[in-house]
C-alpha cells in the first residue's frame, strides 16, 4: 500500500496529475488532495469554491480505484507548507505536484509552490508538467 500526497490549485491541475497517478496506483492505496489558501481577504468563498472543484476531479477520477482523502486548507500557510505538513503526517511515499514553465520575468514575480516543496522536503516527488502560463 502507498500513500500519495497530491498539491492542487485548479481542475486542470487535478486532471493532468491524475493523468499521471492513475497508471501508478493501486488498489488498497491512499491518495490525500490538499488545496490550500492563505485565508483572510486573500481568499474568497470562490476560492473554496474552485479548491473543493478541484479536490472533487481527484475523488471522481481516482476514487473507484483508491482512497481519496481531501484536505482543503484555508489557515494562513504557504501552500507548499500545508503540502509538505500534510505528507508528514500522512508518512506518505511520495509528493505529486504540478510544474508549470514560466517565463523569466514571471519567475522573479511569483513564487513557485513546487519549488519550495522540492527545495524543502526530503520526501521523494513526482513533478508533472502543466501547461505554459505566458
Amino acid at each position: 500500500m502507498a500513500t500519495y500526497v497530491m498539491g492542487t490549485n485548479s481542475v486542470h491541475t487535478s486532471a493532468a496529475l491524475c493523468d499521471y497517478l492513475s497508471k501508478r496506483v493501486d488498489t488498497g492505496d491512499v491518495v490525500h488532495v490538499v488545496n490550500s489558501h492563505p485565508g483572510g481577504e486573500r481568499t474568497d468563498s470562490d476560492d473554496a469554491r474552485d479548491g473543493n472543484d478541484a479536490m472533487n476531479v481527484v475523488e471522481s477520477r481516482l476514487g473507484d480505484h483508491v482512497a481519496v482523502e481531501t484536505h482543503q486548507y484555508i489557515r494562513g500557510n504557504e501552500a507548499a507548507e500545508d503540502i509538505i505538513k500534510c505528507a508528514e503526517e500522512q508518512n506518505a511515499d511520495e509528493i505529486v505536484i504540478g510544474v508549470r514553465k514560466r517565463n523569466p520575468t514571471s519567475k522573479i514575480v511569483f513564487g513557485s509552490t513546487a519549488q519550495d516543496v522540492l527545495l524543502t522536503s526530503n520526501i521523494p516527488m513526482a513533478v508533472v508538467p502543466l501547461e505554459k502560463i505566458p
